[in-house]
């Protein structure tokens, strides 16, 4: 049954995904530190330490049984996270009891439990940044040619097409999965390096033999699944991964900010609307209303997601020599948040573009309104060819164009600059003549090939190297 008598975090609540959430739950914490320490139980007996295979059996057979109330129990008395779990674990395997955490700090299990946290949140991450760029993809495609009025600082600008601006929308998420893919091939474990990262205790294990030292982190990193270790740490490993890791989560955040901005810029235009479920209610006061909920969701907490990614980058600058603590109340908040935060931003990305609706003749209307602006320069070298003369032709139209926008800003008529030009002797042209060059197709210059070219060139081998990513379908909870 659900508590309602304490604050339950809406990130988990409202808006991020189940596979998520169980990669910050305690579940997937606590058999992490259990596999860590197999892992390192396992190393040392190999490299030699009197260690049993019996004992190894039994850790493994509780290595995902957490006795909570143990640990919970006994952290109220010693005050130590790691410790208590030590303790708990011991419990459950009174033969191995003694050579649990063996020669380990508790960052061995804490800060490596992070890494390998990391790495899978941002696989995830990866999954569905994949599969917005694989839903943009399709939309551009459809809509490469479907010509629209562009916009610069939001005043009608030359025409483009509707999928040339999705693919604008892709530009910046591709950046985004590339530097994912940077930064998730860059990350490492910690390994087992001791209080100060000297391995010191190492040292007294293994009575100072270096090369049994050496190979510990090795072979602990290819029991977890990573290639390596940090060669060199204090007692943690360096917060300014952290600070790398949210900054790709905060630039993800930043595109999705962008592309909400723009479907909700759009959506007042009403040329494109996010998807509007039947029963769903836009205002509790106005029942006409079809307000962008989901785009407005997306930027609220796209917004926090930029913000949270300056904790670890204050965090890694404050700390002092080998380590402190001040950044472990905080590793636990800014961490999960950004990531949970970032998992509902890319489920809210993929329902909004797998049901974008688009509306062409509303779309028309509004580039018919303003392209005889546009197409002045066309109609100028028409009249010049038929005889007319350059430079007083353009005076002609820069005194008509400002007319025909003092109709439509101060009488609130329609834009009727090819009626001004047409009645205007000096362009030799009638309104017939005029209207044939209103289409718009003409003035939307390479768009439809660029949208052809991005995809082909660019979009589509990224999309066939993560193939395997493909397929994910979106559930929001509100």
């Amino acid at each position: 049954m659900m508590e309602n008598d304490r604050y339950v975090s809406p990130l988990s609540e409202r808006y991020a995904g189940k596979e998520m959430q169980y990669i910050f739950s305690p579940d997937k914490k606590f058999c992490t530190w259990r596999r860590l320490w197999i892992a390192l139980a396992e190393t040392e007996k190999e490299l030699g330490l009197p260690i049993t295979d019996e004992q190894i059996e039994e850790m493994k057979s509780h290595a995902e049984d957490i006795n909570y109330e143990v640990a919970k129990e006994r952290e109220k008395q010693v005050r130590h996270d790691v410790m208590s779990h030590v303790y708990a674990y011991g419990q459950q395997c009174p033969k191995a009891k003694g050579i649990i955490h063996l020669g380990a700090t508790s960052c061995y299990v804490g800060d490596n439990t992070d890494l390998i946290i990391m790495a899978e949140a941002l696989d995830l991450v990866k999954k569905k940044l994949v599969n917005v760029l694989a839903e943009l993809s399709k939309f551009a495609d459809e809509y490469k040619s479907q010509p629209t009025l562009a916009f610069t600082h939001f005043q009608p600008a030359q025409p483009t097409t509707v999928g040339k601006r999705a693919t604008l929308w892709m530009q910046e998420f591709l950046m985004d999965l590339e530097d994912l893919d940077y930064v998730r091939g860059s990350l490492k474990l910690l390994g087992s390096k001791g209080t100060t990262g000297t391995q010191a205790s190492f040292l007294e294990l293994f009575d100072g033999d270096q090369e049994k030292i050496d190979r510990i982190d090795p072979m602990i990193a290819k029991k977890m699944g990573f290639e390596a270790c940090y060669p060199v740490s204090g007692q943690t490993y360096s917060r300014k991964v952290d600070t790398r890791v949210l900054n790709v989560l905060a630039g993800i955040a930043a595109s999705a900010h962008k592309f909400s901005n723009d479907i909700r810029l759009l959506q007042h235009l009403k040329e494109v609307e996010e998807p509007f479920e039947k029963s769903q209610i836009g205002s509790s006061a106005m029942a006409y209303k079809r307000n962008p909920m989901r785009s407005e969701r997306i930027a609220s907490l796209s917004r926090y997601v930029m913000i949270d990614a300056l904790n670890p980058a204050v965090t890694s600058a404050a700390q002092w020599f080998e380590r402190t603590l001040d950044d472990s109340a905080n590793k636990r908040l800014s961490v999960p948040e950004g990531f949970l935060a970032v998992d509902g931003i890319l489920d809210l990305c993929l329902n909004v573009v797998d049901g974008l609706v688009v509306y062409p003749k509303v779309i028309e209307k509004r580039l018919m309104s303003e392209l005889p602006f546009m197409a002045t320069e066309n109609i100028m070298m028409d009249a010049v060819k038929a005889g007319g003369d350059r430079q007083e032709l353009h005076e002609k139209i820069r005194r008509l164009s400002m007319e025909a926008g003092r109709n439509v800003k101060e009488k609130g008529l329609d834009n009727n600059l090819l009626e001004l030009i047409a009645a205007d002797p000096a362009f030799g042209l009638n309104e017939e003549e005029l209207k044939k060059a209103m289409d718009p197709a003409k003035y939307v210059g390479r768009a439809p090939l660029q949208v052809e070219a991005f995809l082909k060139e660019v979009i589509e081998p990224a999309l066939k190297q993560n193939e395997d990513l493909l397929g994910v379908t979106a559930q929001i909870h509100v």
